[in-house]
């Protein structure tokens, strides 16, 4: 039967923010387009505007400095995020964990998307459901990528440990 993973990482804990903040982003610049039909610089400039203000929200287009705000601002809240998950994941088995990255990636939506809509209305307009499914797959990506990295480290650790046999010959 298979333990449980343990000790938290901080390390795997931000890499696998940092993994699953990528891929949030790649699947919402590709599906909000195909499916919705928005422009993918939407999402973008919502995040930035969190510290540029509501006056970068229009219009939805490309611009370098923007973009670049929106990237670093979601990847820092990508890490924080994760490090919160990373807690609750530490003690879990995968399968577990995936089922709480769901429920962790379903509870991030509703924070992001009706919490803070009370400081930030502008997120209102993203209530999609395409949305709701980049969070639970940030979720999901998370609690894989942090049970991957730790099990990755300790099997590399076991390999390190020299063997009784090795020790005595």
């Amino acid at each position: 039967m298979e333990t449980s993973i343990g000790k938290f990482s901080w390390t795997a804990a931000i890499l696998s923010g940092i993994i699953a903040g990528a891929v949030f982003l790649i699947l919402a610049l590709a599906l909000v387009p195909v499916i919705l039909g928005g422009s993918p610089w939407e999402l973008p400039r919502m995040i930035a505007a969190i510290v540029l203000g509501a006056g970068v929200l229009t219009p939805a287009t490309f611009n370098i400095g923007i973009v670049l705000t929106a990237v670093g601002l979601h990847f820092v809240l990508s890490v924080v995020y994760a490090i919160i998950f990373a807690l609750i994941f530490s003690r879990l088995q995968l399968g577990p964990a995936l089922l709480a990255g769901l429920g962790a990636g379903l509870v991030l939506y509703v924070v992001n998307f009706y919490g803070f809509t009370v400081l930030y209305p502008w997120f209102a307009t993203a209530r999609n459901w395409v949305v709701i499914l980049d969070h639970l797959v940030f979720g999901v990506v998370t609690a894989w990528s942090y049970v991957a990295i730790i099990r990755s480290h300790t099997h590399e650790e076991v390999g390190k440990t020299p063997s009784i046999r090795a020790k005595h010959a």
